[in-house]
């Protein structure tokens, strides 16, 4: 029962260095690390145009391009600030199937950023859909999510924002709210529906398959 020394210093052995990196990083902390359960500082209005800042918008928009993921927040690279980014993009979408696609309510989200984001439920009605994130990687579970909610904050220009977002988009936002408030989808998942995404591969393999933490 739990991960043998054996495992940890295999995965120790695949680190080039063993030196100490600081964050923002480029690469998406993983469920474990005590960033992703603190609850995130506001960003003072005045430091949102700031090199600091300006520097961690930079960096989530990196990763996120680089993970091909549809949101991501500042505690998932390392740093506590009350901010998060999301987007959807056509070519995302256009890769799954049209059931899939008009079953979620999919819609193309152009990159935004929300900082010091709060959220309102438009809509109290429950969806459940699996749910997975890339700081537990290799892990998806069914999710109960709002249907419907508005997020009010401030974008990279320091301009106050609202916008309301439905279905496929609001979950996205609710899951990256999740993040600011040091939660992750396995604390509201329905636990009995958590499954490792590659169990197939592992039992083909006769278990030799290595969950990655980098899409590289």
């Amino acid at each position: 029962m739990g991960v043998t020394r054996k495992v940890l210093n295999w995965y120790a052995r695949m680190s080039p260095s063993r030196g100490k990196l600081s964050p923002p990083y480029e690469h998406v902390v993983q469920i474990g690390d005590p960033r992703l359960r603190k609850v995130s500082e506001p960003v003072p209005l005045d430091k949102i145009k700031t090199e600091e800042v300006q520097k961690v918008i930079h960096k989530l928009r990196h990763v996120l391009d680089k993970y091909g993921s549809v949101g991501m927040s500042a505690p998932q690279v390392g740093v506590n600030m009350r901010m998060f980014v999301m987007r959807h993009t056509a070519k995302q979408i256009s890769a799954l199937s049209p059931e899939i696609i008009k079953s979620k309510g999919m819609s193309v989200v152009p990159f935004t950023v929300f900082i010091n984001p709060k959220l309102k439920v438009v809509d109290y009605q429950k969806i459940v859909y699996m749910e997975g994130c890339e700081s537990v990687q290799g892990y998806s579970a069914e999710v109960p999510r709002y249907r419907e909610v508005e997020v009010t904050g401030y974008n990279e220009n320091g301009e106050s924002t609202t916008q309301v977002f439905k279905q496929w988009p609001a979950r996205i936002a609710q899951h990256e709210m999740d993040h600011l408030d040091g939660k992750v989808f396995t604390d509201i998942m329905e636990r009995k529906t958590l499954i490792c995404t590659c169990w197939e591969e592992v039992n083909l393999s006769k278990g030799k398959v290595v969950i990655p933490f980098h899409p590289e």
